[in-house]
């Protein structure tokens, strides 16, 4: 006679837990969401109600700290009520009253987030990019505090990614999804590092290293053409520009060949990889380093939608960053005379 294992209860409604499961983690996400926007809001109200009582009874910082503890008196539990953190509140509503566009989105942060974009971006274009880039991505804490000390916004300013023109064309969003350099400091890559070391700890450390759009595909991605047997570093699905990416690295300088060898790959990828209703693969050359004026040739006459960009082992010096972006600023935006000024009358 022979016994026949069954199947476990659990496993047998496996699919049906999981979307109980999966109902759970929805419901908690929404209302978390629904609390944190809820006392943004409520940040947002005290703030305003403490400039109007400046602006109205002269309140300052000895009413304040009076306030503070009447709230600890009279409402022991409630908790993020100092008077340092209703003076942030203040500056809250003071930096950002002027956007009503721009203020909707900062209730899609938590309040540690707009601390961090408030107390560390001193221009209010740079407050903003981490504004709508933290909202899009929904960054943690951690990831934007990075991003901010690794100086981003100047990176970004200074080096917008240069795109070949069928990227342009194909994927005109292209530009906010790719950046000129890739910081990769979290790898902890040894200074004689190997393609293999890039390769496995980016693998390890993809979460850090590209941001939500991005879904992982696969690791030395199989193609085979004639007969041949190929392989793509790093493949990826970009769900915004709805089309496969992907990644080869370079651990030295960029030459103008390994554009031919990526243009290869792309349109093997579009022939016999890509679904129909995605549109044209993008590829992505990271290199170790790399001559902007070769990237330029390289990419004037390139047929497919590509770009080269550099990773680079150390966080920069975010000093000399702010001071070519302040130079960058009065090169593009030069100072005028204010409407108010009288100019001097001619002797």
């Amino acid at each position: 006679m022979t016994l026949v294992a069954m199947p476990s209860p659990a496993s047998a409604h496996e699919a049906c837990f999981q979307t109980v499961l999966k109902m759970i983690e929805t419901a908690r996400a929404r209302a978390f969401h629904a609390v944190n926007t809820e006392l943004i809001d409520l940040y947002w109200r005290l703030g305003g109600f403490i400039t109007s009582r400046i602006a109205s009874d002269g309140w300052g910082k000895a009413t304040i700290i009076s306030l503070a503890a009447y709230i600890r008196r009279h409402s022991p539990n409630a908790r993020g009520f100092s008077a340092q953190n209703l003076w942030r509140m203040r500056q809250f509503y003071e930096t950002w009253r002027g956007d009503k566009k721009l203020s909707a989105l900062l209730r899609e942060l938590s309040w540690t987030n707009n601390l961090f974009i408030l107390g560390k971006c001193k221009r209010p274009e740079e407050r903003e990019f981490y504004l709508r880039l933290a909202t899009r991505e929904k960054w943690p804490s951690r990831q934007l505090e990075r991003q901010i000390d690794s100086a981003l916004f100047e990176r970004v300013a200074l080096s917008p990614a240069k795109l070949s023109a069928p990227l342009r064309e194909l994927h005109p969003q292209a530009a906010d999804a790719f950046k000129d350099s890739y910081l990769v400091e979290f790898l902890q890559l040894p200074r004689n590092h190997s393609e293999a070391d890039l390769h496995r700890r980016l693998l390890a450390k993809l979460r850090d290293f590209l941001i939500e759009d991005f879904c992982f595909v696969g690791s030395e991605y199989p193609i085979q053409v004639g007969g041949q047997d190929f392989s793509l570093d790093l493949l990826f699905y970009h769900r915004g520009l709805q089309c496969l990416v992907a990644f080869d690295l370079k651990i030295k300088r960029f030459e103008p060949e390994h554009l031919g060898k990526m243009e290869f790959y792309l349109e093997a990828l579009d022939r016999d990889v890509r679904k129909a209703h995605q549109r044209p693969s993008i590829g992505v050359l990271l290199c170790a380093t790399k001559d902007n004026e070769v990237v330029e040739y390289a990419l004037a006459r390139s047929a497919s939608p590509a770009l080269i960009a550099e990773y680079q082992t150390a966080l920069p010096d975010k000093k000399l960053l702010q001071r070519k972006l302040h130079e960058f600023y009065q090169l593009a935006l030069p100072e005028r005379t204010p409407r108010n000024r009288r100019k001097p009358n001619k002797p």
